[in-house]
């Protein structure tokens, strides 16, 4: 029998995950997958689109139960792992402590797949880049612990330059104002040379859509017309933090078959 496929998710805040990794794995949700989600917060300090569904002592709680419903909304049911750290303060926790947190999750469920967040934070937020840089700790630290074939490769969640660049023309064509990435909390784009891998999910649209309909208390791109919706959900792009990749490789696409050639 063939064993499952590992895949470990470390982000910031629920919504990250479903944002960042959710078409891909949906694309497999039948396949034999095993996936671990380590939050690193709750996101108690996000918003609260709605008041009622939730207060700003409750929120953490139920943002946790809103990221349960985005992977079920997938059709994946993963090993969920809340590390509940201060929202927004994630830089003030101990850096031994949270790689420490994160590189026990890590051995726990031996991932063939771990992704993250890269040094950008996508949007450069404080929490994406500190959990970014934990998880990537984390994970070299695992992988050297580890005497198996696990802990194949490190991803990186991205979003291309020209993505962002297409996304400002349809802003622009609806009277309405571009992303400006120098400002903070916006995302940032990066160059296509470097993308490794690039997984169409237009497949998994739909279930991608309703799996950020369930992060309620976010109004999830509300502030995006949803005609480019398909155009910013239906495709995911990684950086290969490791093992080590030439510019000159072929870009991947499929998040389990990380080498073009398998």
């Amino acid at each position: 029998m063939t064993p499952a496929t590992r895949v470990a998710c470390v982000f910031a805040h629920p919504d990250d995950d479903t944002y960042g990794v959710g078409g891909s794995l949906a694309l497999h949700a039948a396949d034999d997958l095993e996936v671990t989600v380590v939050l690193a917060t709750s996101g108690e300090a996000g918003l609260i689109a709605d008041p009622s569904l939730a207060t700003r002592e409750t929120l953490g709680r139920v943002r946790e139960a809103e990221d349960v419903a985005s992977w079920r909304a997938l059709g994946i049911e993963p090993d969920m792992r809340f590390l509940r750290h201060p929202d927004g303060r994630l830089a003030e926790v101990p850096r031994e402590e949270l790689v420490g947190e994160i590189a026990a999750a890590l051995r726990s469920a031996r991932p063939d797949v771990v992704v993250t967040f890269g040094p950008d934070g996508i949007t450069g937020h404080a929490d994406h880049v500190t959990i970014g840089e934990a998880a990537t700790e984390a994970f070299h630290e695992a992988r050297a612990s580890d005497a198996d074939d696990t802990f194949g490769i490190l991803l990186y969640t991205v979003i291309p330059a020209s993505a962002l660049e297409r996304l400002n023309e349809g802003l622009r064509e609806r009277g309405l104002e571009p992303i400006d990435s120098t400002q903070p909390f916006m995302p940032r784009g990066v160059p296509e040379e470097r993308i490794g891998m690039r997984v169409d999910c237009s497949a998994a649209y739909e279930r991608k859509l309703e799996a950020l309909r369930c992060h309620r208390t976010q109004a999830e791109m509300e502030d995006v017309p949803f005609d480019l919706w398909p155009g910013l959900l239906g495709t995911e792009s990684f950086l290969v933090a490791w093992p080590e990749r030439s510019p000159r490789e072929p870009v991947s696409t499929d998040l389990l078959a990380p080498s073009p050639a398998s």
